[in-house]
């Protein structure tokens, strides 16, 4: 079952490219849609940030050399994905989401404009019909990804969050664009796989009632957040490989999240 889940997406890959599936996965151009993760990585105010203990570094008396780190961080930092379970009880936990929803053809809805001249910016229902007016509708099952702009202030958390506080008082002063509950109740009409954004959350900073991650999760759509290098992707016609550390029961994880072009 787990291997018939990623057919869809590799007959949608086959059927856009004169090549074979094999050459374009060896000999394509690939984009890395994910950011470092070490001291600089950007986590929620409330949440443990990475921290990297090296274990060894250096050779051993056999003559060879030997590394080894232990690491420790929350779920929910740096490029990751948000599973439904993290505000929907019951729904998918990282490890059920269908490979499916990870691996699909994506869109591409670019918001900058709107986006930087208000860091509060919630992308509206009328972002996604007029993305749709201009190149078709969104094709069922595809991965949305909303550039906003936000990835050139990484990692500034001052610019990136709107604060360098932490705890409760950093939350209450967060400022970054999202989406809207009318935008969240679009797509989900449209049966999309999944949503990323390269912001830290699909809901804006000023949120305190999370509607977007709700509507969304009651779904079973999950969310990728922090999402690097939109620049690098066309507006239609790439395919995404988001795969995130596989853990049982987790709300979510780290994610790497890749781009094969057209």
């Amino acid at each position: 079952m787990r291997r018939l889940a990623i057919v869809p997406a590799l007959l949608v890959l086959a059927a856009c490219s004169q090549p074979s599936i094999a050459d374009r996965l060896v000999a394509g151009h690939w984009v890395d849609l994910t950011y470092d993760f070490d001291s600089t990585t950007i986590y929620w105010p409330t949440a443990q940030p990475f921290h990297l203990t090296v274990v060894s570094a250096q050779r051993t008396p056999g003559g060879w050399y030997y590394a080894a780190n232990n690491f420790s961080a929350a779920e929910h930092g740096g490029t990751h994905l948000d599973a439904p379970v993290h505000f929907i009880e019951k729904k998918h936990t990282a490890d059920q989401i269908p490979l499916s929803q990870l691996i699909a053809p994506a869109v591409v809805i670019d918001v900058r404009a709107k986006a930087d001249s208000n860091p509060d910016y919630r992308v509206h229902q009328s972002d996604i019909t007029a993305w749709e007016g201009a190149h078709g509708d969104i094709p069922e099952g595809s991965i949305v990804l909303i550039r906003t702009g936000w990835g050139t202030r990484w990692p500034d958390r001052a610019r990136y969050l709107g604060t360098t506080k932490t705890g409760p008082v950093g939350v209450a002063q967060l400022h970054f664009p999202g989406l809207d509950l009318d935008a969240a109740r679009a797509l989900v009409r449209r049966r999309i796989s999944a949503v990323g954004i390269d912001t830290p959350s699909i809901d804006y900073g000023q949120s305190t009632t999370f509607q977007v991650h709700r509507r969304l999760f009651a779904s079973n759509v999950p969310a990728f957040e922090n999402v690097a290098h939109l620049e690098g992707l066309p507006v239609t016609g790439a395919l995404v490989i988001a795969l995130p550390m596989k853990i049982k029961g987790g709300s979510g994880g780290p994610l790497r999240i890749v781009a094969l072009l057209p």
